[in-house]
């Protein structure tokens, strides 16, 4: 079992930048890939970003690329996602899981777990 903890969330204004932090615990973090979904109202769980285990791989979303940044500290068993340059359209619930398996994961069911999600909000 993996516990994921996300914390970071909040308002801020268009333009503005968050730095989202998933902290881990339990199974040893090191052994899982990592990614970020998001999910607004009425909407269904989006892919964010993804992060192999070393850190050496990452993938974007065309929404986010550019802008939004994934990477992990494994020695401090947390992943981070680095917001850059927010619109309105990035308002959403995110949440942060692990995979234990190769590949990159761009779909919910490839994660095996989950946090609990943190709300960031953007105003214009």
């Amino acid at each position: 079992q993996v516990q994921l903890v996300e914390s970071g969330g909040g308002l801020v204004q268009a333009g503005g930048s968050l730095r989202l932090s998933c902290a881990a615990s339990g199974r040893t973090f090191s052994h899982y890939a990592m990614g970020w979904f998001r999910q607004a109202p009425g909407k269904g769980r989006k892919f964010v970003a993804h992060i192999s285990w070393s850190g050496g791989t990452t993938y974007y979303a065309d929404s986010v690329k550019g802008r939004f940044t994934i990477s992990r500290d494994n020695a401090k068993n947390t992943g981070y996602l680095q917001m850059n340059n927010l619109k309105p359209e990035d308002t959403a619930v995110y949440y942060c899981a692990a995979d234990a398996r190769l590949g990159v994961g761009v779909t919910a069911g490839a994660y095996d777990y989950w946090g609990q999600g943190t709300q960031v909000t953007v105003s214009l």
